[in-house]
């Protein structure tokens, strides 16, 4: 689950019964009891070894058969990715694949083969540390964090030049324990055996953590002395709400351990019952429970849950997994399904959210941006590639023919892009009418509130929008200038600042004011802990993945929404993080 994480730290300590206690930080709940697999840091211990002119053919051979296997091995998973996979572990497959492709990398292996004359091995090794070099003197860090991406990617070849493919098999059962995680590993591993993951590094608001969540795989991150304290072959109980980890447990342990799985079995019973219960709170206000979706799973998962409607239908993932731009007849099937899924329930579309951040082998956007996350990207993206834009709107508007739809778009700054996209969307509105195609006569117009530039003007463009939805997860890392992916500033990425409180009830208050519904779709919608919270600021619209809905709706129904209000103004006036963590935890 998505939130606040542990707050004790790192430590180690002993259960009641004696056996070695480790803490981290729970950033996937669940319960796993298996036997810990041990992967130490990524390192290429090659020695050096020349070889003969003569031998250089079959070595240049025996490297491209490898980066060959390894370039199979991944498009064998990506074809295999489906769901909620599609978004997180595709993108980074897409990403590792790229480097597999990059001119830079191949080039420098074969020459280094040609005039060492050097094995493949040991010039893999030379090329992966020249890169290093070149990573480890960039300023930016989210470019420096990309150096974990061409480890695995040289890991991968590695394996296979030795004719090893990636330590994946013999898992069943097995807790993996590593120095950190990438999101493309998490899916193969769960599908493998792997029933818990705890790394020494890594952050509860990571890519991986996000994905360990959606994959239900109990995960506990940042436990620093874990590949010290265990070692290959110890049996481990891990919780993955409290961030503990049990070494070799004594029978007093696994008697707690099975409490905790039948309490675990019981609370899926009762949230079961749930599936067709209003989200009403104790004082009779209904609260909007609607749902991000990427797939046609996803839809029929969240119909199945009494999802409101779909609050964000993300589209990037059409444009991710392919060489070529989708055509308009297969984005309106997509969009046209999705509102069938929903059976006249609101369905919000979401444009283009792409950028040079995610993997793009269509060529549409930049491959060269020093710092993507703040470069041409989202609705930016889609004014500077006109046609594209113009291809998914027609898209929608026809799809919008068949279901309740909305437009909403990403990473909106200021008010001109907002008339710019209204413009296009009349005229082609305009034109797909005189080709005889069936528009719906208004389709409600929204905005993404993710930079804090439009949170803060937002008055001086809400007149132009029909509904507004907070995308917390970008809003917070802009506001706070803390890349969630970045350890070193780990700490300093959370949605408990003050700071990020009182930007959202700000949003709230103007929507209100202008009488314009806003929803938050970031992942602190998610978490059932994080519930009251944002009902005390005014929230009544929530969007969050279909496998919390159930537990957020539980929290609602036992929330009266007077009193939290009424306890609102002490949780604006918290002036540090550990004010905002007390106020959760008296009104629990």
């Amino acid at each position: 689950m998505p939130g606040p994480p542990s707050r004790s730290g790192s430590s180690t300590a002993r259960t009641a019964s004696g056996a070695l206690l480790l803490t981290g930080h729970g950033a996937s709940r669940g319960n796993a009891l298996g036997r810990a697999r041990v992967r130490l840091p990524h390192a290429l211990e090659v020695a050096e070894q020349r070889i003969t002119p003569a031998q250089v053919p079959g070595e240049l051979q025996r490297l491209h058969e490898a980066v060959e296997a390894a370039r199979a091995e991944m498009h064998d998973l990506r074809q295999r990715l489906h769901g909620a996979l599609n978004q997180e572990a595709g993108e980074f497959l897409d990403l590792h694949a790229l480097l597999l492709d990059d001119p830079e990398l191949l080039f420098g292996l074969d020459e280094l083969i040609r005039s060492g004359p050097y094995s493949a091995g040991y010039a893999l090794r030379v090329q992966r540390d020249r890169l290093a070099k070149v990573f480890d003197g960039m300023d930016d860090a989210y470019l420096k964090s990309r150096m974990d991406d061409l480890d695995h990617v040289i890991g991968r070849i590695h394996a296979f030049l030795h004719k090893r493919p990636p330590d994946v098999k013999g898992l069943a059962g097995e807790i993996l324990v590593c120095d950190n995680i990438a999101p493309s590993e998490l899916a193969q591993l769960q599908a493998h055996g792997v029933v818990g993951i705890v790394t020494a590094a890594g952050s509860a608001l990571s890519h991986s953590a996000i994905l360990a969540r959606s994959l239900h795989l109990p995960l506990i991150v940042n436990v620093p002395n874990a590949l010290q304290k265990i070692a290959d072959g110890d049996v481990l109980g891990i919780d993955g709400s409290t961030g503990q980890i049990t070494v070799n447990p004594l029978p007093l342990d696994l008697r707690d351990y099975r409490a905790r799985l039948r309490e675990q079995a019981r609370e899926q019973r009762e949230l079961g019952r749930l599936r067709s219960k209003p989200s009403r709170t104790r004082d009779n206000v209904t609260i909007a429970l609607l749902a991000n979706a990427e797939s046609r799973e996803d839809v029929t998962e969240a119909h199945a849950l009494g999802a409101h409607g779909l609050g964000l239908y993300r589209t990037e993932f059409l444009f991710l997994q392919r060489d070529e731009l989708p055509d308009e007849q297969e984005q309106f099937e997509t969009y046209r399904d999705a509102a069938l899924g929903m059976s006249g329930r609101p369905v919000t579309i979401r444009t283009l959210d792409l950028g040079a951040d995610k993997a793009d082998r269509t060529g549409l956007t930049l491959s060269n941006e020093e710092n993507p996350a703040l470069g041409l990207r989202g609705i930016r993206l889609s004014l500077a590639r006109p046609k594209v834009a113009d291809t998914q709107l027609r898209a929608i508007l026809r799809a919008s023919a068949y279901g309740k739809l909305r437009i909403l778009l990403p990473m909106v700054s200021t008010r001109e892009e907002i008339r710019a996209v209204r413009r296009r969307l009349a005229k082609q509105a305009e034109l797909l009418r005189a080709e005889g195609h069936e528009v719906a006569e208004h389709i409600p117009f929204g905005a993404m509130i993710e930079v804090p530039a439009a949170a803060i003007a937002l008055e001086s463009f809400i007149d132009l929008v029909d509904f507004l939805s907070v995308g917390t997860n970008d809003l917070v890392q802009y506001l706070l200038a803390a890349d969630r992916n970045n350890e070193a500033v780990g700490e300093l990425y959370s949605p408990l600042h003050p700071a990020v409180l009182r930007l959202l009830a700000h949003i709230l208050r103007v929507g209100r004011e202008h009488d314009v519904p806003v929803a938050v779709c970031g992942e602190i919608a998610g978490d059932p802990r994080m519930t009251r919270l944002l009902l005390a600021l005014g929230l009544t619209e929530f969007s969050l993945h279909p496998g919390t809905l159930l537990e957020v709706r539980r929290a609602v129904r036992d929330s009266d929404l007077g009193e939290l209000q009424a306890a609102a103004p002490k949780l604006l006036a918290a002036r540090d993080r550990r004010s905002i963590e007390r106020w959760i935890e008296s009104n629990p």
